[in-house]
């Protein structure tokens, strides 16, 4: 099979296999490998091998991240190289990637997520939590029942959740309960687990039955009408010491209490999707909120093992606002007359996870279009509204796709949005950006959204899928000169950077 060069007895495989690995190393003994290749097909197997392994690379992970593409240069040297040449060139490549920017980047921002998996600033005393025993989600659509899932599986305490719909809450219980056999199924969960958390599943669409609940989330649609509606309603049925709280992704945490008898209650607890997978969690504190409410919240997204940042009450808190302002720029870039591949390629050097078009089919066009508007509502002068994004919310996409669902084209309906006008260079639409986010960090820590630059990066490391080899957001805008560009210092003192 080629998988051992020898076999030895095991009454001698010591001495046998010393003996044999010494004439090997000696040169006494030739090793014959009959699928070997020669030296023929060693000069033309091994370039095709490594492009296609370069192409994948390309595909995969993009152009951004130097170490594997440094790594595939050595397999590709290897080939004609002697063993003194290789070490060699393995140690200059080491050399490069060490003293270069992105190790020093993804040092920091490894330890800054680590360190904020156990603190988190801005947090009032841990001990002013309250002690939660029952949970209530108010809302039975995907994302209320994301989050449901996880605090019933990690707090393994009774929820309550309501719709309503009696169909959409049997639906959002089915599902529950179907997750609850999946992970069994896998061998994740625990028979006796399985029957404990599937009997603490209640579902109903009577708010009088959130009454033993120690904390209640809302997650219904994001319109501020329809939620002071829902917490003027629960506020009714709730305990006079239950903490509130919406997940809001940009409305005002203040607007939506400002209904209640006792708004000091109500606390901003913003998942991100999916639920599951995404490890931040925005806690947001009102004006008004309580020490109380906003160390519960903490202390309830810690048990979901997911990191927490305390953030001020404030249109889209720190990611939204943040992504806002680059998908507002994108889409003012087409709607000027630059085409979608050149708005890609203005802001593919930032190491996204993906492109600002991708993205606002991920979120959902509405949702984006939603975003955007709030945004240009709270901040007219800064970020853009986006007519063409509401176009495309009718039609429903940006991109055609194969039947893998990667992506084939811009679709002919969205290329129709391009403007007629000139538009932007890469390089100028990306200087746009770049300075354009280094002002709305620097105006987040003015306004005191959050307390550090370090909060920011967090954010978006956890939030938004920032590279951890740009080390965050503020080092990688101190690095091109941006957070200069606009206050005349660096968010970092000094810069996070490579050895020059």
């Amino acid at each position: 099979m080629g998988i051992a060069d020898a076999m030895f007895p095991s009454a001698r495989f010591l001495e046998d296999s010393i003996r044999f690995a010494d004439q090997v190393t000696a040169g006494t003994r030739k090793v014959k490998r009959p699928g070997e290749p020669g030296a023929i097909e060693r000069a033309t197997v091994w370039p095709i091998a490594i492009n296609a392994a370069r192409k994948a690379l390309r595909e995969k992970i993009g152009t951004i991240a130097l170490s594997p593409y440094a790594a595939l240069d050595l397999m590709a040297e290897a080939k004609s190289s002697t063993k003194a040449q290789g070490f060699a060139a393995e140690d200059k490549a080491l050399g490069d990637l060490i003293s270069g920017d992105q190790f020093r980047a993804s040092v920091y921002a490894f330890m800054l997520v680590q360190k904020r998996q156990k603190t988190t600033p801005g947090a009032p005393d841990k001990k002013l939590a309250r002690g939660v025993t029952k949970v209530g989600v108010v809302g039975a659509g995907l994302m209320a029942r994301q989050f449901a899932l996880q605090l019933l599986r990690r707090l393994e305490l009774p929820v309550v959740i309501s719709d309503v719909s009696a169909e959409r809450v049997d639906d959002a219980t089915a599902w529950m309960r179907a997750q609850l056999e999946t992970l069994h199924n896998k061998g994740r969960l625990h028979q006796d687990t399985l029957n404990k958390l599937s009997a603490m599943i209640q579902g109903t669409t009577n708010m009088a039955d959130f009454a033993q609940c120690d904390v209640v989330i809302e997650a219904v649609f994001e319109e501020l009408e329809i939620k002071q509606k829902v917490f003027a309603e629960l506020e009714k049925h709730v305990s006079p010491d239950a903490i509130l709280a919406s997940n809001t992704s940009s409305l005002s945490i203040g607007d939506i209490a400002s209904v209640l008898d006792k708004p000091e209650r109500m606390v901003g607890i913003h998942f991100f999707n999916p639920v599951a997978v995404m490890p931040l969690v925005e806690v947001v504190k009102g004006e008004v909120s309580s020490d109380e409410a906003v160390a519960t919240a903490v202390s309830v997204v810690n048990k979901l093992r997911k990191t927490a940042i305390v953030t001020a009450d404030t249109t889209g808190f720190v990611v939204n606002r943040l992504l806002a302002k680059l998908l507002g720029e994108a889409m003012h870039a087409v709607e000027i007359g630059t085409p979608y591949d050149v708005v890609n390629a203005s802001v593919q050097p930032l190491g996204l996870p993906m492109g600002p078009f991708e993205l606002l089919e991920l979120v959902g066009l509405q949702v984006g279009a939603h975003v955007l508007a709030t945004h240009h509502g709270a901040f007219p002068e800064r970020f853009f509204d986006s007519p063409a994004l509401r176009e495309l919310v009718k039609q429903g996409k940006i991109f055609d796709r194969d039947s893998k669902n990667r992506i084939t084209r811009v679709s002919s309906q969205a290329a129709s949005l391009v403007g007629k006008g000139v538009g932007y260079r890469a390089e100028e639409l990306r200087s746009r950006v770049e300075e354009g986010l280094a002002d709305e960090v620097w105006r987040m820590l003015e306004e005191g959204v959050v307390e550090s630059p370090e909060d920011i990066d967090v954010a978006m490391i956890l939030g938004a899928g920032w590279p951890f080899l740009m080390g965050g957001l503020t080092p990688f805008l101190d690095r091109v000169g941006a957070s200069e560009k606009s206050r005349g210092k660096t968010f970092h003192t000094p810069p996070i950077r490579g050895v020059s």
